[in-house]
């Protein structure tokens, strides 16, 4: 795939501009963050990846949200709890910080526009707020993964920490979850 045809796609396809050298990075597996803060004691992230797959076999696999224990080391279980139009997920998790271990729950509302967007967000759970939103976006021939997740652990640790933990986990997550995606293709 040329490099100009990436660059028509992203730029018509997305808010972001994106240089030559990000969208060249992006194509070759990288996975590019930007962090933000978030309240005191939380922190905000928006992670892209791209997957080599079309964005309906992506979709279909995103929204097997029990699949989600393999695309996320961390989440120990994660399941439907209500369907039908309002869709209630359900997951656990546990989380080393530090000298810390923690175990951590949330039940989720997620809304899902067909193919293109889910969002998540927090009904209950032990986090003080959580909200997260994957889009997906036709790239090429494969898909821009699109994924922000705001969050506030309801343990006080500086927001600063939470940035420095997303910055170092988040991408090694995202690989895992491209891998799943794309095994056996």
């Amino acid at each position: 795939m040329s490099i100009s045809f990436i660059s028509n796609s992203f730029l018509k396809n997305s808010n972001i501009v994106w240089s030559q050298d990000k969208q060249t990075q992006l194509i070759q597996g990288e996975i590019l963050l930007e962090t933000r803060p978030h309240t005191a004691w939380g922190g905000a992230v928006t992670a892209w990846m791209y997957v080599p797959l079309k964005r309906s076999q992506v979709w279909q696999q995103l929204t097997d949200y029990p699949r989600w224990v393999q695309y996320f080391p961390d989440v120990t279980k994660s399941e439907l709890v209500g369907r039908g139009e309002a869709k209630r997920l359900y997951q656990a998790a546990q989380k080393a910080f530090l000298f810390l271990t923690a175990q951590v729950e949330i039940y989720l509302n997620v809304a899902e526009e067909l193919g293109q967007k889910i969002q998540f967000r927090m009904e209950k759970g032990t986090f003080n707020d959580f909200t997260a939103d994957l889009e997906l976006q036709d790239c090429g021939n494969g898909t821009l993964l699109t994924y922000t997740v705001q969050a506030t652990p309801n343990i006080p640790i500086p927001s600063v920490f939470i940035q420095q933990a997303m910055n170092f986990e988040l991408p090694a997550n995202m690989r895992k979850m491209r891998q799943v995606l794309c095994k056996g293709r």
